[in-house]
Formats: C-alpha cells, sequence, structure tokens
C-alpha cells in the first residue's frame, strides 16, 4: 500500500484526472465502503489531499466511517457529471488507516479552515482516515476512442483503448 505522493509519483495521469475531476466537482467524490452485512454503501464525501495523504474525514459517528472501522477496505470515485465522460473520471481503492497524530489534525484544520473556512481548529477528530492505496485507474473518452489507465504499485501505468 502507497501514501498518495508515492502514487502520484508512479501514476501521474491517474492522479492528474483525480485531482482535476476533483477540484470540478467542489471536492465531491463518492465512497464506497462495506456494511456490516457485506453489501456495499456509497456514500458522498469531500476528501482533501494534505502533506502527501489522501485524508477522508467527516462528520463524526456516521455510518461510512463505522464501516471503514469495522472494515478498512473502500474505493473513491471523483464524481462524474458527464455520462460520456468527457473530461474524465477516475477512482482510487485502498485501505484507510485511522491516524491519530494529533499535530496532523491540528495542522489539517488549519488548512480546513483557511481552505474553506470550516473552523474545526481545537476539535478533535476522530475518526481521522488516511487512505493506504492498492490501486487506481481513471477513463477517457477522446475522438471516439475510450482508454482507461490502470495502476498497481510498483507496476506504473498501463493504458488501455478501446473503439
Amino acid at each position: 500500500m502507497v501514501a498518495w505522493s508515492q502514487f502520484v509519483a508512479e501514476a501521474p495521469h491517474v492522479a492528474e484526472t483525480f485531482v482535476r475531476r476533483h477540484r470540478a466537482t467542489g471536492s465531491l467524490c463518492m465512497l464506497a465502503t462495506l456494511r456490516s452485512d457485506g453489501f456495499p454503501r456509497i456514500s458522498p464525501v469531500e476528501p482533501r489531499i494534505f502533506e502527501g495523504r489522501l485524508v477522508i474525514v467527516g462528520m463524526p459517528g456516521t455510518l461510512k466511517f463505522k464501516d471503514l472501522g469495522r472494515d478498512p477496505r473502500f474505493s473513491l470515485h471523483t464524481a462524474t457529471v458527464d455520462p460520456y465522460v468527457g473530461d474524465g473520471d477516475a477512482k482510487v481503492w485502498g485501505e484507510a488507516v485511522n491516524e491519530q497524530d494529533t499535530g496532523l489534525h491540528d495542522r489539517f484544520a488549519e488548512h480546513l479552515f483557511a481552505e474553506t473556512g470550516m473552523d474545526l481548529r481545537g476539535q478533535p477528530f476522530d475518526p481521522f482516515y488516511v487512505g493506504d492505496l492498492v490501486g487506481a485507474s481513471s477513463v477517457e473518452f477522446a475522438d471516439g476512442q475510450l482508454t482507461v489507465t490502470i495502476w498497481k504499485p510498483g507496476e506504473g501505468e498501463r493504458a488501455v483503448s478501446k473503439s
């Protein structure tokens, strides 16, 4: 599993597509977790890239975070608004780690306040999930051709095109 910063180094195309789509939707992504009965749960979330890490935090006590506490596997997909994916879309998957470094929490709260005006400074973050990635992919459609770019740690990117 790898941190966001290593993912960017190994998969620049997929990472750029993810970041571009993440920004275009105001940070909105769809988080897939596993419910206690084993069925998937899809939930909206606004992850952040902070200090070379993918941070997935939100309202404490929600079912999506209870899911991650029980089973850390997740998939995170950029919100798609175009059925033809003209601007592409991307997803990453891995395991969420509940990082309890209060210094990191404080710096993140300051960053979040400066970026959005949301003031969580001085409040505890529990959970504070950071994504360790095990794979990613992006999809783009251009000139009548669908291109899927796939990444696995240590293997770089591999593009598959279909007409």
